[in-house]
């Protein structure tokens, strides 16, 4: 069942156990008590599921409900559920002036409806033992972590800007940031290439937490490479002094033990008795570690015997910084609940670092899909199995029925796909019937880990994935329904969000508030509008920290790259990167919208010019072949080196090539994403709201692949070199508006022999300009 249809079930079964309980039965009792704990008062609250108050006969009842049958459910299990009931007793017998109290568990098992109920008679001098027990434990965590930020904001508050100086731009970035967070506002802002962003983010941060002004700093990117950065800024604070814990989560497949892998909880010596080893570990990490990183979490669960994911986010309910993707703020399938559960915390600051990457992948997180392949697989498999699948055969099927019933009319047509305004319901609650037998299956006895259990699982959790995503199906969706070459197989439904902005919005909401940055980040009022800003929203655009005259922009308005022009223009492209060549001798990177364009061109340049070194990327490059193609960009080359890579791809942005390891970008067209219905369901659905289209769903996303292929050259104070845009486009005020500042003094060139003249005009200037430092440094 999805997670609306669950709780509401649930409710349901709570009820009519409810009902049946007579006049004197007080159902959903209220129950509270305040505590002082390391020197801070809290309440212990929460409801009864029922209460029949009769002086020493007083009655309370704890109702759970789940699949498993009761003699399955772990020690553990039972422990939380009296333990819950206990709690409910000393709160109850101390306003009530009772000495004992009988407890009733009431344990329904849904898929069977067998209802099993146990008592336990508890004393008031019991339950005071285990009351006290409990939050006296509580305390000892509470009063760990008051000493931990107590150390902490003693150490931030003599914290100084880990520089002598501060950069171009830098020191107003860190106000911005830090005026942000008093204010309560969100903040998108557009600093370019070497502001040195993360650190002008989390500086004022560390400082406004040493005021008490947040407690938690969430750090979310979207690569590995920018959460690195996020380390090393940290660790460079760290070296001044700083004492804070830092905690870098990596995402679940990745961290588990391989001899995890595929095996139960209840089989997997890591999770059993996980919670008895839980505590020990925390304090040896704790009081042991400052910036936990995956390597750290790993050699304490291997020492602890605790499961290494889990154990991370335990740790990180103790740090100050919280480093992670973007899916644990942002994603409503594996969201953080142990921190995003309320809708608003004011302990809670957001960074989001390369923001730019946010617009495509929010929508990713809102969408999803149900595919039949997988279910035909399971419907052949399902017949060789052992007695009780009978009805898990015929619920298969059923859902394999509506899949063909509801794609019917597009198979009649002989198209390939459809695309509805509104949710298929009536397929939806097939899927939701599936579901729910499938969990009765699953609970109705203990499955052995087989290959079959495994792909029911797989297809379950599909299904539930594609019920929540449909409890947000509102009118930013589309249904979109596919066959592919084998209708017997290929039928996709999709639910397709367009536009997440008001989720992302009510996901900022949940802290303080929000500073969304990235490089490329133009226009801003685009990505405020996308990323869910609002009126209230600042927005800031930072100047470049290096000088314009770094590097010279040229337009190519002679060459044409349109689909259809492309292969007229060849020559013109591939002796236009010659000519850049030909400039200076230096490393040079060549960008490309597609593969086949890339092949195209540098198949075409490696023929005309056999003399010059290529490297060119690949669709499947492994680790080692990406580290090979960056290898080959050496520094002080005696002779030109020309690679050639995928625009929008994993070389154009997140590399440092600098100083003169990378002389020359040149970007072969404006980037536009291919044709394709979902963008043009996008390009639609933003012209229904009388906003621009065409740019939302194409010409922006394009332009942002080429800002950021651009900034692959400029890096540091000491990297000059050309941007060469081979693109007539480029040239028309459909672009050049959205240029970027630093963009202003760009040149375009209407013949193909002005190229050489200004390339060659250009490296003069910077070698006199150089020559002309070097003098003056020598006198």
């Amino acid at each position: 069942m999805n997670s609306t249809n669950t709780a509401m079930e649930g409710a349901r079964i709570h009820r009519m156990l409810q009902k049946s309980r007579g006049e004197h039965y007080q159902k959903e009792y209220s129950l509270e008590h305040q505590v002082t704990l390391a020197g801070k008062t809290y309440l212990v609250h929460g409801r009864a599921d029922g209460v029949i108050l009769a002086d020493s006969d007083t009655l309370i009842e704890e109702i759970k409900t789940s699949d498993a049958a009761f003699e399955d459910l772990s020690e553990n299990t039972l422990t939380l559920y009296w333990g819950q009931a206990k709690m409910y007793g000393y709160i109850l017998m101390t306003d009530e002036h009772l000495e004992q109290v009988t407890l009733q568990l009431t344990y329904y098992r849904r898929p069977t409806e067998e209802v099993t109920t146990r008592k336990l008679t508890l004393s008031l001098a019991e339950a005071t033992t285990f009351f006290d027990d409990v939050v006296t434990e509580y305390e000892i965590w509470l009063q760990l972590q008051a000493d931990l930020r107590q150390s902490r904001n003693t150490s931030i508050a003599t914290l100084a800007f880990p520089f002598d100086h501060y950069r171009t731009g830098q020191r107003e970035l860190a106000v911005s940031v830090y005026k942000t967070l008093r204010l309560k506002k969100q903040l998108f802002i557009e600093a370019p290439t070497g502001t040195g962003k993360t650190i002008s983010t989390v500086f004022p941060c560390i400082k406004a937490m040493g005021e008490n002004q947040i407690q938690r700093l969430f750090y979310l990117t979207a690569k590995q490479s920018t959460r690195r950065v996020a380390e090393q800024a940290l660790s460079l604070l760290g070296e001044q002094g700083l004492v804070m814990r830092s905690i870098t989560l990596t995402a679940k497949d990745t961290i588990t033990f391989p001899e995890e892998v595929d095996l139960a909880p209840e089989d997997n010596p890591y999770m059993v008795g996980y919670y008895d080893r839980l505590k020990p570990a925390l304090k040896d990490i704790l009081t042991s570690e400052t910036a936990i990183t995956r390597s750290t979490i790993e050699t304490y669960a291997r020492k602890h015997q605790v499961d290494p994911f889990e154990f991370s986010l335990d740790v990180s309910l103790f740090c100050d910084v919280i480093i992670c993707d973007y899916n644990y703020l942002f994603d409503p399938q594996v969201y953080l609940q142990r921190f995003f559960a309320v809708d608003h915390d004011d302990d809670n600051f957001f960074l989001v670092d390369e923001a730019h990457n946010l617009v495509s992948r929010s929508r990713d997180m809102y969408s999803t899909s149900l595919t039949l392949g997988p279910l035909t697989d399971l419907i052949a498999e399902t017949k060789h199995q052992s007695e009780g699948s009978t009805t898990l055969l015929r619920s298969f099927r059923s859902l394999r029925k509506a899949f063909f019933k509801f794609a019917g009319p597009l198979l009649e047509s002989k198209d390939h796909e459809s695309v509805f305004n509104a949710s298929a319901d009536g397929f939806n609650k097939a899927v939701n019937q599936l579901a729910e037998h499938i969990s009765d299956w699953l609970g109705a006895e203990k499955r052995p880990q087989t290959d079959f259990t495994k792909a029911v699982l797989d297809y379950y959790f599909s299904c539930l994935s594609y019920l929540k995503i449909a409890d947000f199906y509102d009118d930013t969706y589309r249904t979109k329904i596919t066959i592919g070459d084998d209708p017997d197989r290929d039928i996709v439904f999709k639910q397709l969000c367009l536009d997440p902005s008001a989720f992302l919005h009510d996901c900022l909401e949940k802290g303080r508030g929000a500073v969304l940055f990235s490089a490329t980040f133009s226009p801003l009022d685009y990505y405020q509008r996308v990323l869910g800003g609002n009126e209230d929203s600042l927005c800031y655009q930072l100047p470049s920290p290096f000088p314009p005259k770094h590097q010279t922009i040229l337009v190519t308005n002679y060459i044409n790259t349109t689909y259809r022009q492309r292969d007229a223009n060849l020559v013109k492209i591939i002796t236009s990167i010659k000519t850049l060549v030909n400039g200076k001798t230096g490393n040079y990177l060549i960008f490309l919208p597609s593969y086949s364009f890339l092949s195209t061109v540098s198949l075409a340049f490696q023929t005309a010019y056999p003399d010059i070194a290529t490297v060119v990327q690949t669709a499947k490059m492994t680790e080692p072949d990406r580290n090979e193609f960056l290898a080959a960009f050496q520094p002080h080359p005696n002779h030109s080196l020309v690679g050639f890579a995928i625009l929008g791809g994993l070389f154009s942005e997140g590399i440092d090539l600098t100083a003169d390891r990378l002389i020359g970008v040149g970007i072969v067209s404006v980037g536009l994403p291919g044709l394709s219905t979902e963008n043009d369901l996008l390009r639609d659905y933003f012209d229904a709201q009388n906003e621009p289209g065409f740019e939302y769903a194409y010409q922006l996303p394009g332009l942002n692949h080429v800002f950021q292929a651009a900034g692959r050259l400029i890096r540091s104070t000491n990297d000059v070199g050309v941007v060469l845009l081979m693109d007539q486009r480029f040239a028309t005020p459909r672009y050049t508006r959205y240029f970027p500042p630093h963009w202003q003094y760009h040149r375009v060139l209407r013949q193909e022999t002005e190229l050489a003249p200004t390339i060659e005009t250009f490296w003069h200037t910077i070698s006199t300009n150089s020559q002309s430092k070097e003098a003056t440094h020598e006198d």
